[in-house]
């Protein structure tokens, strides 16, 4: 059974990202061009409990829309994903073509108790991995839960602004930031969004996504792509 719901879940990505391998090698010059980016998480980004189109890269994609941004969000959210098991699914998860990525891992780290340098290490192979594809990052932080105590708290949380820094990508600093611990905003389980929930984070993160854009089209401005 966790075979075949494996096998569902890695076709739901492959159905989910073909239209980005589909449309070619990427951006070409021009502000008028798609862009195209991979929404890479677990189940805030996966959108676990919610219906169609109410996850994060759906709600997301829409409301560039509303702005005038041309992007498409391909969802590559697996639910229970560790950044283990992020990086040993990246390469095939980002397809050839894709301008960027919003890299949220690291939330089932923390929850586990996970050693937050072994979290640390599987984050930034997967930026470097990127950063070698020119693909640009948008690095969505979390927070451990404060009930590991401040030990585990002061190695875990710096991480995300730490590798944003050093490797130069844009950061979000806290994914859950105005929906964590607000049960008007989780599910049951006081862990997931609601898609209200999603829509506070959409919201809070919009303005750093369209700077992830801008950053993509000054690439290609600079270096245009065949």
């Amino acid at each position: 059974m966790r075979y075949l719901l494996g096998q569902m879940v890695r076709r739901a990505i492959l159905v989910n990202i073909l239209g980005l391998a589909i449309a070619g090698t990427g951006l070409a010059a021009g502000p008028e061009k798609t862009v195209r980016i991979v929404a890479f998480g677990d189940s805030l980004t996966a959108g676990y409990g919610l219906k169609p189109g109410q996850g994060f890269p759906e709600q997301l994609g829409k409301l560039l829309a509303t702005r005038g941004v041309k992007a498409e969000i391909a969802n590559a959210g697996v639910s229970g994903d560790t950044t283990a098991a992020g990086l040993a699914r990246l390469d095939w998860s980002i397809p050839d073509g894709t301008d960027a990525v919003i890299l949220e891992l690291g939330a089932n780290d923390a929850l586990r108790g996970s050693s937050p340098t072994e979290a640390r290490r599987n984050l930034e192979a997967m930026i470097t991995s990127l950063k070698k594809r020119n693909i640009e990052i948008l690095l969505a932080g979390m927070q451990a839960p404060r009930n590991l105590g401040p030990d585990y708290t002061k190695a875990f949380d710096p991480i995300f602004p730490e590798l944003a820094a050093k490797h130069g990508t844009l950061l979000y600093p806290f994914f859950l930031e105005g929906v964590a611990l607000d049960p008007k905003l989780n599910l049951a389980d006081g862990l997931h969004p609601t898609a209200d929930g999603i829509a506070i984070i959409t919201q809070r993160i919009a303005p750093k996504v369209e700077e992830l854009i801008a950053r993509v089209r000054a690439r290609a401005s600079a270096s245009p792509r065949g």
